[in-house]
This record gives C-alpha cells, structure tokens and sequence, in this order.
C-alpha cells in the first residue's frame, strides 16, 4: 500500500458497477508463519456468500486482535490470488496515505453481506 498522490484513469460508470463491494466481519485474523506482511482474516459475508478467506498486507499496521470481530468493507468477486502459501478470495479496503492507514469500518448496525455503495 503506497500512496502514489496520482489519480488513476477515468472509467466509466459500467466499470464501476463490476466491483461488488460487501459489508465482512472479521470472525478470526492471524498471522501466517510464512508471512511478515500478510494477515490472515476469515470474514463472513452472511448466508449468500458465506465465508471467505482473504489476506491483506496490513501486518505492519495491525494487529490481528484489533481487526477480529470489527466489519469492513471488501471486494467479494476479485479471482482468487494465490499470496505466498494461501489463497486469497477478496480484499479488504483500507484507506492510506504517506503517515496512515484506516481500514473502512462499518457500523454493527450493518448486517454482514450488505452491499456497500
């Protein structure tokens, strides 16, 4: 995660609507033995998606007892990455710049797998 300061390309609106984005919460994160960058979570995305597995190179930032429990937002229909020893089935959202880095909580009031807009 580098913040670059440049916009990417303009793309159209139809673009856009490929991405699904969904409300996860984080039912357990850790760290893989074979990683100093990725965190493991396990997100449930409520009965029509159901669990996924998703790492995200925050480990540098947070802890997995900060993120466990909490909802974020993710991108549920990436193809899945393989990320050194495991596969990753989306991606979670995290705002940064040059000094920080916020992954986009979303309130309790919000069931997992709502889409997010």
């Amino acid at each position: 995660m580098v913040y670059s300061g440049i916009m990417k390309p303009i793309i159209k609106f139809a673009d856009f609507e490929k991405i699904d984005l969904r409300v996860g919460q984080i039912v357990s994160c850790r760290v893989p033995s074979w990683s100093q960058k990725l965190l493991e979570l396990r997100v449930d995305f409520g009965p029509e998606i159901g669990e996924k597995i998703v790492f995200a190179g925050v480990q540098k930032y947070f802890a997995p007892d900060y993120l466990t429990g909490k909802k974020a937002a993710f991108v549920v229909n990436l193809l899945e990455r393989k990320m050194g020893e495991g596969v990753s089935q989306g991606m979670m959202l995290v705002a940064s710049d040059e000094n920080s880095h916020s992954p986009l909580f979303i309130e309790d009031t919000v069931a997992p797998g709502a889409s997010v807009r």
